[in-house]
């Protein structure tokens, strides 16, 4: 290269570096809009402002928590990945956006390695599976040979195609050498419904939509979804613990931004997210949920993504439940 375009190349390189500076200095200078790519009203709305409430206060500008669903959290996920990277759009990440729909849907528009730049993540939760008392299985291994012995597929709910819950049930009869049928439905709250109704016998939720009526006896508790068991249900074994070796389907969160957003402003958002995660109020908050708080680097959160992506696309391909 001559030395003229080396000079013009550092040049470049030096003004961009202080237009990042710039800008971190002064930001946030407005406020900041948190993408959640779901109706209001669910685990990831509630996880959203949990962290955003505390983090506005300590950014000094309002974090407006924007609820942007459809196609299994793909709408508002994409949007969130194509807009301007400059600190004043969030995402709320989700095992079901981040880690499931890029391999299950065929066109969701968005690469998470390389459309989205890690902020930290918020915590874990796991879920509950739970059935109907109509069901006649009071344990995991019970649910199992119940599955087997019946002549069709056993149904169980979800939230919708492709979020962590339908690839629970997924994961569960891949591990388990059962059939099952999936029963889609436009969030947590109709498939509930369907369930206390006895429409459906089975399903996987979230521990705080089902904790009230498991404790009212309107539904059955049989395991939680992660390795270890929950604070909330801490009678209730793992499915890990009940012999299905390997599973854990714990929901995960976090923060993003769209790739490009200079890194002092990622290490500002990152900063105070941690802050906010080591609050009483806010740990307080997560356990309602049934949560563990995560705080770290927007690094390990890089690697939790490409681990749980990893894992969820081998299971898509294995079973063939990409959607066009």
């Amino acid at each position: 290269m001559p030395s003229f375009l080396r000079i013009l190349a550092v040049a470049g390189l030096a003004l961009i570096g202080a237009q990042q500076l710039a800008a971190a200095d002064d930001y946030p200078s407005r406020p900041i809009t948190l993408i959640v790519p779901f109706p209001p009203g669910g685990s990831t709305t509630v996880m959203a402002r949990n962290v955003a409430d505390k983090m506005a206060v300590t950014l000094g500008q309002q974090i407006v928590v924007e609820n942007r669903s459809g196609a299994g959290g793909t709408i508002g996920t994409r949007a969130a990945a194509k807009a301007s990277p400059d600190g004043y759009t969030i995402l709320l990440g989700y095992t079901g956006t981040l880690s499931i729909a890029p391999s299950l849907y065929a066109h969701a528009g968005y690469d998470p390695r390389k459309d989205f730049a890690p902020i930290g993540m918020i915590g874990t939760a796991p879920s509950v599976l739970v059935v109907h008392p109509s069901v006649p299985v009071h344990s995991v291994a019970e649910l199992i040979a119940y599955a087997k012995a019946a002549p069709a597929p056993v149904a169980y709910g979800s939230p919708g195609v492709g979020t962590a819950n339908h690839l629970a049930g997924e994961l569960f009869a891949n591990a388990t050498g059962t059939k099952l049928q999936h029963i889609p439905y436009k969030g947590t709250g109709p498939a509930m419904s369907d369930l206390l109704g006895g429409h459906i016998p089975m399903m996987f939720v979230p521990i705080p939509a089902a904790i009230g009526n498991v404790q009212a006896g309107s539904l059955r508790a049989l395991a939680v979804t992660s390795p270890k068991r929950s604070s909330l249900l801490p009678d209730l074994p793992s499915v890990q613990e009940a012999g299905v070796a390997g599973f854990d389907v714990a929901l995960r969160y976090g923060l993003a931004v769209p790739v490009g957003t200079p890194q002092p402003i990622i290490e500002r958002l990152n900063k105070e997210l941690n802050a906010a995660l080591a609050s009483e109020d806010v740990k307080k908050r997560l356990a309602t949920e049934g949560a563990d708080a995560l705080p770290g680097t927007p690094e390990a959160y890089a690697v939790d993504i490409d681990r749980e992506e990893t894992k969820w696309s081998v299971l898509v391909h294995k079973l063939n439940l990409k959607v066009e």
